[in-house]
């Protein structure tokens, strides 16, 4: 992770911790201007949509956006980037990042006449805003794992929420011993790398990676095995998973707990809403509590995290106007106004000082603090042109030990390694 502290290191010494909070550009210098933004379906950038009469109004800046649903949003991104010409500003996830790297322009310049304080972004976050040491997007949408329980689960058992991986067990444990569920509902199965997403936090807190500097595969190091093996006792040792779990993804591990099956479940923070839903869920308000992801013995806690920068296009007709466009989007103040909108159920943060806000977490009940724990110590993935195929060697490892079809973990890594190799 040299590399990407290097990048940080850069853009701190570029951007003030005392930045202010955005305002307009004096004297309107992009009035009369069109700001094209193309940007995956959410409810979250449609509310920031709804808000656009105040940034048109002090910039003179008219904002056009385009949505595309996000099974779509990866085609339409690479189409922009071959013919160019349409969009100013686009949002990108994480992972297509690198692969779109001629799609986005340099913005650091632009974005530091904003005032935008970049220490105010978790790094984990910041990171996918960044290519060759240079700032190119800034993140907007965000989201963490957090661990869900049923708080009336643990106290029948007479237990506290687990704090570490190692909690997880004896917790789990207990509930079993007291009622019907299963501990925790995990996904071990295949469907687009989804049972690397507890893994990988596994990986990290025995002090893992993925890889090293040069791009080499390294979690076939010891951590690499500890981090497998505590992965996959979770369902074959300690059997505290769900029968079954060998194929579940993460629905299934979703469904199982709202269905009242698994007294626990990591999972990403937007499902909080699902699972006390009266339409789909059997969990009610008072029976749900949540906490930061655990960790591994003493070693802090962190978070896989999801995120989508909004960029400025190569071709953008209005580098300028799209700057002071994404100076206001990415202005905390609006993202805390979502926040506390009571007639909006929107969760997602990408501020420390919004996670970290008291009318915030006395809305969301501590959530957004939980995550902001996490996120002080993520460093977040690195992501690569050959992420998906990667992801798909990695994923098949972890699901022919969980169901048995290969029992030696090393065995398994080695070969995993070896695949990647090839093609990296």
């Amino acid at each position: 992770m040299k590399r990407f502290t290097s990048a940080i290191a850069i853009s701190a010494a570029l951007f003030s911790t005392g930045a202010q909070a955005w305002e307009a550009t004096e004297g309107k210098p992009y009035d009369g201007e069109t700001v094209h933004v193309l940007a995956v379906k959410s409810s979250q950038f449609e509310a920031h949509e709804a808000r656009l009469d105040a940034f048109e109004a002090a910039t003179g800046i008219d904002v056009v956006y385009d949505y595309v649903p996000f099974p779509n949003m990866k085609e339409a991104l690479t189409t922009e980037m071959v013919a160019g010409g349409d969009y100013d500003v686009v949002s990108i996830m994480d992972q297509w990042v690198p692969s779109l790297s001629l799609l986005v322009q340099p913005i650091g310049d632009e974005i530091a006449a904003q005032g935008t304080n970049l220490d105010d972004f978790p790094p984990a976050h910041l990171r996918h805003g960044m290519l060759n040491g240079e700032l190119v997007g800034l993140p907007v949408r965000g989201h963490v794992q957090l661990l869900f329980y049923r708080q009336d689960l643990l106290d029948q058992a007479g237990v506290d929420a687990p704090n570490t991986w190692e909690d997880v067990v004896s917790v789990a444990k207990a509930i079993q011993e007291t009622s019907d569920a299963a501990g925790i509902a995990l996904p071990y199965g295949k469907l687009n790398g989804q049972n690397l997403m507890v893994w990988i936090n596994l990986l990290w807190g025995h002090g893992g990676d993925l890889f090293d500097e040069d791009g080499t595969p390294i979690f076939t190091s010891e951590a690499g095995i500890a981090a497998t093996e505590q992965y996959i006792s979770m369902l074959r040792g300690e059997q505290i998973a769900p029968a079954g779990s060998a194929t579940f993804v993460e629905q299934d591990a979703v469904n199982s707990f709202k269905q009242g099956n698994s007294a626990m479940l990591p999972v990403w923070w937007w499902v909080r809403s699902q699972l006390t839903d009266p339409e789909q869920s059997r969990i009610t308000p008072d029976q749900l509590g949540f906490t930061s992801m655990p960790s591994v013995g003493g070693a802090a806690k962190t978070t896989f995290t999801n995120t989508w920068v909004f960029s400025v296009t190569e071709g953008a007709d209005n580098k300028g106007a799209a700057a002071e466009y994404l100076g206001w989007l990415t202005d905390p103040a609006l993202e805390r106004d979502v926040l506390l909108d009571e007639n909006l159920d929107e969760v997602v943060s990408v501020h420390f000082s919004n996670l970290r806000d008291d009318e915030v977490n006395a809305r969301w009940g501590g959530m957004h603090r939980a995550a902001a724990d996490a996120l002080a110590n993520a460093e977040g993935m690195e992501f690569g042109d050959n992420w998906p195929r990667v992801s798909e060697i990695l994923e098949t490892a972890i699901s022919s030990l969980a169901s048995g079809e290969e029992t030696d973990t090393a065995a398994a890594l080695n070969h995993a390694a070896e695949e990647i190799k090839r093609i990296r």
